[in-house]
């Protein structure tokens, strides 16, 4: 995951790097000169201030749930954190539908880039497509490699300890400072840490663009609304990916470091646009076409994960099948997630 984290990092700083050398953006594009909110001295205090709110709420977001043992209301075994699941996989969904997939279009049907082959294909909804498929197949395979691997070699007891081991980490899930077997083979354990795995890497994807964009922007108008909308959505967004972390069961030192790549993506990505704001340009073409590729490949991957991963996977458990009360409370709080989502899109 680290590797992956830098390596992401690298691409996006050189390709704006290059940028001004191998790309321009047309005289009709360029609208600075025409907002009298563009202020670079009053944009950069903002910026700092938005670099440690999204600090706070994200690491309040992505923790809660590690710590929810703790409060009885959203007990791992309850009915509480099940409902609690279903509202941040619909944060989750409406992040895709509502935020990233939009913007994607808006970017990769921009005036500022030539008509042909731009604004003649659907760019955006193809590369979300193949995103999404692209993510299956991983989610497939990646399950499979951890099967294989944590299975070869492994020898039953014959007193049934290892199965009761087994049993004992795919129901014991709530408690944080627990000690788990890392090498277990129960497939629903495999499952989970795949999903937790997998979200993040969509996830770390979109942080790291919607820090940039901030970072590298020098709209000061644009940054105060952003402040609050990124809040809360990095605070509804860790909930969800910290509710998948938990189920994953890892060992503590694996929970807090993806909890700690979460709340420090966006930063990074605010700190490498600030790096990047004389040269970065919003309209130029190679910035709209990198940002709303990498958008578009980020909304396929949102968009499965929330649908298939996390709300299938919830809906088609025994737990809700077993209860139509308790799936009505679940798709009225997956429902209340994009629609939270949803509002807040208008400012971000």
């Amino acid at each position: 995951m680290a590797i992956t984290k830098i390596v992401y990092i690298l691409l996006i700083l050189f390709t704006f790097t290059v940028s001004p050398a191998i790309s321009t953006a047309p005289e009709d594009c360029d609208i600075s000169s025409e907002n009298p909110c563009i202020n670079k001295a009053r944009a950069l205090p903002l910026k700092i201030v938005a670099i440690v709110a999204i600090i706070t709420t994200s690491l309040i977001g992505v923790m809660a749930p590690l710590f929810s043992r703790y409060i009885s209301f959203i007990h791992p075994d309850g009915n509480g954190f099940m409902i609690l699941k279903c509202f941040s996989s619909g944060i989750i969904l409406g992040t895709g539908f509502m935020h990233v997939l939009p913007e994607s279009f808006e970017m990769l049907s921009s005036k500022c880039l030539n008509d042909d082959p731009w604004h003649k294909f659907p760019f955006a909804g193809f590369v979300a497509m193949v995103s999404g498929l692209v993510t299956l197949a991983i989610d497939s395979v990646t399950t499979s490699l951890y099967t294989v691997k944590n299975t070869v070699g492994q020898e039953p007891d014959e007193y049934g300890i290892d199965q009761e081991k087994a049993t004992h980490t795919a129901h014991g899930y709530g408690a944080v400072l627990a000690t788990k077997d890392e090498g277990s083979s129960d497939p629903q354990l495999l499952r989970y840490r795949v999903i937790a795995v997998v979200l993040e890497l969509g996830i770390l994807f979109h942080s790291m663009v919607i820090g940039l964009s901030l970072g590298a922007t020098n709209d000061a108008c644009a940054i105060k609304g952003l402040i609050i909308a990124l809040c809360f959505h990095q605070l509804f967004e860790g909930i969800g990916l910290g509710g998948c972390i938990l189920q994953a069961d890892f060992r503590n030192v694996k929970k807090f470091l993806m909890a700690f790549f979460f709340t420090g993506t966006t930063p990074s990505g605010i700190f490498l646009g600030i790096a990047l704001s004389s040269i970065y340009r919003d309209n130029s073409p190679t910035a709209l076409i990198t940002i709303g590729l990498l958008n578009a490949c980020s909304a396929g991957m949102l968009i499965y994960m929330a649908l298939v991963d996390l709300l299938a996977t919830e809906f088609m458990g025994s737990m809700l099948q077993g209860s139509i009360k308790l799936q009505i409370k679940c798709f009225a709080a997956a429902l209340l997630g994009c629609a939270v989502m949803s509002v807040v899109a208008k400012w971000a």
